[in-house]
């Protein structure tokens, strides 16, 4: 597939030679489901005649059904654009294909989607990841050039990092949240997914900014990422690459010697117990879900069930939500109920505050900070039978969600199943320049 900084060199009518061929391979590869249109049978919708980019299913597109992948939703169509999505529409680029999630962003491996499972692009009996699975797995499966997704606790690095492509998630506030449908509200953020960091850094740069639409979008200096060789200080978190499987750890290992050969200062550091990471982002981001999807309740938007009173169409209409939503409404309604908000909610935040503390001490040291992405490589659909045990394939990318700083993953290397394995960089708040040049070092090293 032609990358994103080629593509913005092609000219109108190559441009929709090129859309024509991107349908003509989703219409191929149907059985991969990285495309909801791939499920309906559908031409793949369109916005404009720019350079085709496939949307997550929760990021507003006029005129687009948007469903966030959920049957409470089916039939609503967006009245507007996302300001990510006019962002791109002035920069030449179109929203092409909406691609599969986990129903409301929910979910780890894209199985929660109401329209059915997006495969993994290396191994179709294994996840892509999620919640942004069906926008890795196009990219990976070379159905598209590039994609948006969303990040709430690792949702763009995770499939990134499954799918063997680059998922970045910007600082908190730097990508406008206007137009994107709400998981968690403190947490979430739209990022790049793309074939390789150049066009990552491309993406972002178009996306990002201030929006005073957004009442969390930061009103602070955005400069360009134009890409710098320099030698860095790279952080390396010693408890989570132990805690990798074997495969992982040693890929991330070589990749660390190779890094050290070329100059750049290694300093073995180790952060908290992955497992407060997890509690504390269970907490606040189901307490956040929970208020988000109370509107969605059958009066304003999408499919309404009708009962014979108010109350059992309020019931029936919301019983249309997956068992995982449900899942996380009901955790995030306990934890904010009167008697546990203070023992849960109240703690949780303080949990956070530590670990945003954590990463204030370790960028007083360090440029960047190097981890693994995820515990394993892609796992096979079905093999977490627990819901707690599929929580824990985002223990190493939740944390960069709590204290708001930006991350990216990368691919480095292949297992013996010749499945990818991932690396993750952490850069600290709005420094996006020093992320996308150790994400080009890195990228460089292992080609």
């Amino acid at each position: 597939m032609i990358t994103l900084k080629e593509a913005l060199k092609l000219k109108k009518e190559e441009l929709k030679e090129l859309k024509k061929d991107i349908q003509k391979k989703a219409n191929e590869n149907k059985k991969l489901g990285g495309y909801i249109e791939q499920f309906l049978d559908r031409e793949l919708s369109e916005l404009g005649d720019g350079v085709p980019v496939a949307i997550k299913d929760n990021i507003n597109v006029m005129g687009w059904e948007i469903t966030c992948s959920s049957k409470i939703l089916q039939g609503y169509k967006s009245p507007y654009n996302a300001t990510v999505i006019e962002k791109m529409l002035a920069n030449n680029l179109s929203p092409f294909g909406r691609c599969n999630m986990d129903e409301f962003a929910m979910g780890s491996s894209t199985e929660t989607s109401y329209y059915g499972k997006t495969l993994n692009p290396f191994d179709e009996k294994r996840v892509p990841g999620g919640s942004s699975g069906g926008s890795a797995a196009v990219v990976g499966a070379g159905v598209a050039i590039a994609a948006l997704g969303s990040d709430t606790g690792g949702s763009i690095r995770q499939p990134a990092a499954f799918c063997g492509v680059v998922g970045m998630k910007p600082t908190y506030g730097r990508v406008s949240r206007y137009g994107l449908v709400a998981f968690s509200s403190s947490l979430d953020q739209i990022g790049p997914i793309t074939q390789n960091v150049e066009d990552a850094a491309i993406l972002y740069n178009i996306i990002a900014g201030f929006d005073p639409k957004d009442s969390t979008s930061a009103n602070v200096e955005n400069k360009k990422v134009e890409f710098n060789n320099k030698k860095l200080k790279i952080a390396v978190i010693d408890n989570y690459i132990d805690e990798a499987d074997e495969e992982i750890k040693g890929a991330i290992l070589d990749l660390i010697n190779e890094l050290e050969k070329e100059g750049h200062t290694i300093i073995h550091k180790t952060l908290m117990n992955s497992k407060y990471d997890v509690a504390t982002y269970y907490v606040v981001a189901t307490a956040e879900a929970s208020s988000n999807l109370a509107r969605f309740d059958g009066m304003r938007y999408g499919s309404r069930v009708e009962g014979k009173d108010l109350k059992q169409t309020y019931k029936l209409t919301r019983a249309q939500f997956g068992d995982e939503v449900k899942r996380r409404i009901m955790l995030g309604t306990f934890v904010l109920s009167s008697g546990y908000y203070d023992a849960y909610y109240l703690k949780a935040q303080k949990v956070r505050h530590l670990i945003k503390n954590e990463f204030d001490k370790l960028f007083s040291e360090a440029d960047l900070i190097l981890t693994p992405v995820t515990p394993t490589t892609a796992f096979e659909f079905g093999s977490k039978k627990d819901p707690l045990e599929m929580y824990l394939s985002d223990i190493y990318t939740i944390s960069v969600n709590l204290a708001g700083v930006p991350a990216i993953s990368l691919p480095i290397a292949k297992d013996k199943n010749n499945l990818p394995i991932g690396v993750q960089l952490i850069a600290k708040h709005f420094d996006e320049q020093t992320l996308f040049d150790g994400a080009k070092i890195v990228e460089d090293l292992v080609k």
